[in-house]
């Protein structure tokens, strides 16, 4: 296995991640990690991993002394780098310029871990510290315009830092960064399988829920599907599958639900509390606020279905936990999502919530999805947010303006489908603008809602692109927009990427 120690980088497990799409088991474990229980795994390698602190800030996560005392090859990222270079008495200083994006890396010398790599190449960085001058012992691998020392390799011991982030999808080659470490200076097995991981999470929800029953949340999403099918491989018919109608949800999207999971022969009950949820947001515009009070009115309205000694089952996958609570190391939270709310953090407390998802991104659930046989159109939907159509509905959430977003979604999703770009996409969708804009619709001015146009490119979530829709295809979902839903009349495309800006906007 290769062990990955998280100082708290948003990026940690996409590392896991790209690790395990080699076939090589890895774990991801706190900073603080004893002695005796990192070596108890007998890990190939070792991988520290980025984080927000400076290494200089109080409090901030250190190396331990087992790390360099364990025989075993260490790759350094980002944050993990810096500590290679402190423990090693090199200088780590505050960067005049602040890298955060894109960068060109040029390669100074032949290492293991250059095997096949381009000698100029983008990557992708994400720091304020740097590695000012090499610590003893190392010499430079690489270098950027802004970064002298941009991957270093100690020159007896098997240690390596680079400082930026391969495991991103802008990493050019980010795999191959990867790969030479793991497979060929760890010379780690490639024998792990999602098979492998379907068989542990059935045997481990089989003995955590010991014969009593599931009741699973779902949305008809891909997450919900997939943790459905899984459980219920797991458990058969102690699983009861609840969809809560909480008004939030796109158009006709009942009725899909209820077809879907009847095909795939697992039980479902649909609770409607639309009124319920609409007037706990009544007035509300923080999103912060939106998502606290659906996720409160939620586990109202679904907690009558849970009865004493019951499991509560969630989809919820790696970003959600990473973006809303620390799961290894000291990570910064990004937004709260409604299912970590505090009713559900007292049921993970007691041992009560089955998560069998929740280490998995996005593209890795459809793969087990495949295997556990979910229908193909199931797996290719777009990902939609627990909170749902609240937080594309910027400012207050009405009856009102939730009509004119569903009309508006539904509009761009059947262009993308007709025109052959759904498939092509990662994640597409409307978001109705707080504010409104003067046109000219038939001979009178008019002044009505603005709906931006979201779609996206991406592997995992973690980081994004905007997608270059075809001009006719965007032309045709602005003009059926305009001219079909009421009270919309102007629509713009966001061509903002994540980072810096999120997927979703609120």
């Amino acid at each position: 296995m290769i062990l990955i120690l998280d100082y708290g980088s948003q990026y940690t497990q996409l590392i896991a991640r790209k690790i395990r799409a080699m076939g090589v088991y890895t774990e991801i474990f706190p900073p603080d990690l004893p002695r005796e229980a990192a070596l108890s795994h007998e890990p190939a390698g070792i991988v520290l991993s980025g984080g927000p602190s400076s290494v200089y800030a109080k409090g901030a996560p250190r190396l331990q002394d087992w790390v360099l005392e364990a025989g075993v090859p260490v790759l350094g990222i980002c944050y993990g780098m810096q500590l290679l270079a402190l423990a090693h008495k090199g200088a780590v200083a505050r960067s005049n310029k602040r890298e955060y994006g894109p960068a060109r890396i040029r390669l100074r010398v032949k290492s293991p871990l250059l095997e096949g790599l381009s000698s100029t190449q983008q990557v992708w960085m994400s720091h304020g510290d740097k590695v000012e001058e090499l610590p003893e012992g190392f010499r430079r691998l690489a270098d950027s315009e802004n970064c002298p020392v941009a991957a270093m390799a100690h020159k007896k011991q098997p240690y390596f830092g680079i400082q930026f982030h391969p495991e991103v999808f802008h990493t050019e080659q980010g795999d191959r960064w990867l790969k030479n470490f793991v497979q060929g200076i760890c010379r780690a097995r490639t024998d792990w399988t999602m098979g492998d991981f379907i068989e542990h999470e059935v045997a481990k929800v089989r003995e955590q829920t010991a014969g009593q029953r599931i009741v699973c949340a779902v949305s008809g999403g891909v997450d919900s599907s997939v943790m459905a099918a899984l459980l219920h491989r797991a458990v058969g018919d102690r699983l009861m599958c609840v969809l809560v109608d909480n008004g939030l949800l796109r158009l006709g999207e009942v009725d899909h639900v209820k077809r879907m999971f009847s095909e795939l022969g697992i039980r479902l009950k649909v609770s409607r509390a639309s009124k319920k949820f609409l007037g706990e947001l009544a007035g509300v515009t923080d999103p912060e606020e939106k998502r606290r009070r659906i996720g409160r009115v939620f586990i109202e309205v679904f907690m009558p279905h849970l009865k004493p000694g019951d499991f509560l089952a969630q989809g919820t996958l790696y970003p959600d936990v990473i973006e809303s609570v620390s799961t290894h190391g000291p990570s910064a939270t990004i937004k709260t999502h409604h299912n970590r709310v505090k009713e559900v953090l007292d049921l993970i407390r007691q041992g009560r919530v089955v998560e069998p998802l929740r280490e998995l991104f996005k593209d890795e659930v459809r793969a087990v999805g495949r295997l556990l046989g979910v229908p193909k159109d199931t797996l290719g939907r777009h990902p939609f947010p627990g909170p749902g159509l609240a937080v594309r509905v910027l400012g207050e959430v009405t009856p009102q303006r939730l009509k004119k977003l569903r009309q508006a979604d539904a509009i761009m999703i059947e262009e993308l489908r007709a025109s052959g770009e759904y498939d092509n996409i990662w994640q597409a969708f409307v978001v109705l603008l707080p504010v409104q804009s003067v046109g000219v619709m038939g001979d009178s001015r008019s002044y009505e809602n603005v709906a931006a146009v979201r779609c996206v490119t991406s592997t995992d979530g973690m980081t994004a692109d905007w997608y270059g829709l075809p001009r006719p295809v965007l032309a045709r979902i602005s003009n059926r927009i305009i001219n079909e839903v009421a009270g919309i009349n102007r629509v713009v495309y966001d061509v903002s990427s994540k980072p810096p800006a999120t997927i979703e906007w609120e």
